[in-house]
């Protein structure tokens, strides 16, 4: 094999994610795409294009593990059993070693973390079943106010008066928006109180240790909500380099560190 590489798929309900590196973790290759209905063909459109990034091909792959909501639904991989939550640590920990907190926003969940000093998960806890908080919340949002997603974090930033929402329901903070705008209030302001009243519904699901790190596409696409992150725990946040990445990175290091399958030595007759 001219140029191993080990694959690492994170197929959340959102996104999915792929992740191509060597044997020394350096990420290759990597690609992001919608999940949409058919998790295979999503999954196989992801892997070709982190390999053709990378400069491999599949014979190159010496194993690939998948995680995430449709890890099962993934044809290339050798396993399925990683966790999210032990990629996203196993991710992070790779980047940013030592005790660290991990924050991560998604399309549907978010979860908090706490690794130990040698990256042994101590606790974890996620948010309930409801959109609020997660990028399906501000999709919901994205809509009730009629911009386009990508264009919330620059309003967010132009901000002169953030105008705080009072309820963490999705139902209920719609009615709250729809009520700012009949009222005449500047969207860039209604969109600051969106991102804060995101930040600070995952700030409330547990303590946080000195060091944090945040990751998740919702954090890959609104840099603005790490800076209000960090004004709110008044310390800076840590940012694995591409932040929506970190549990497909997991999950090849996971492929990297599996044990080569021991070769079978035939015993010489006896005399």
């Amino acid at each position: 094999m001219a140029h191993p590489v080990f694959v690492g798929l994170d197929m959340g309900a959102s996104r999915t994610k792929v992740a191509v590196i060597n044997r020394a973790g350096v990420l290759l290759g990597h690609a992001v795409k919608k999940s949409g209905t058919d998790f295979t063909a999503t999954a196989a459109v992801c892997l070709e294009g982190a390999l053709q990034m990378a400069g491999a091909n599949r014979t190159d792959i010496v194993r690939a593990v998948s995680t995430g909501y449709g890890r099962a639904n993934v044809a290339f991989v050798t396993e399925t059993s990683k966790t999210e939550i032990g990629c996203l640590a196993k991710g992070c920990h790779h980047y940013f070693p030592g005790a660290i907190t991990i924050i991560d926003i998604g399309g549907q969940d978010n979860k908090i973390i706490k690794l130990g000093e040698s990256g042994n998960r101590s606790s974890f806890k996620m948010n309930r079943k409801c959109a609020a908080g997660t990028g399906a919340f501000l999709e919901e949002m994205s809509q009730r106010l009629d911009i386009p997603l990508e264009e919330m974090n620059e309003l967010a930033r132009r901000s002169e008066n953030m105008i705080k929402l009072g309820s963490y329901c999705t139902v209920f903070s719609a009615t709250e928006v729809l009520e700012s705008i009949r009222n005449g209030k500047p969207v860039a302001d209604i969109v600051k109180g969106i991102f804060y009243s995101v930040i600070k519904r995952v700030l409330e699901m547990d303590s946080l240790t000195d060091r944090v790190v945040m990751t998740g596409g919702v954090i890959a696409n609104n840099p603005y909500i790490v800076q209000m992150a960090e004004d709110m725990i008044g310390r800076p946040v840590l940012l694995p380099e591409l932040p929506q990445l970190a549990g497909a990175v997991g999950a090849a290091l996971y492929a990297r560190d599996e044990k080569e399958p021991q070769e079978e030595t035939e015993e010489p007759p006896l005399p």
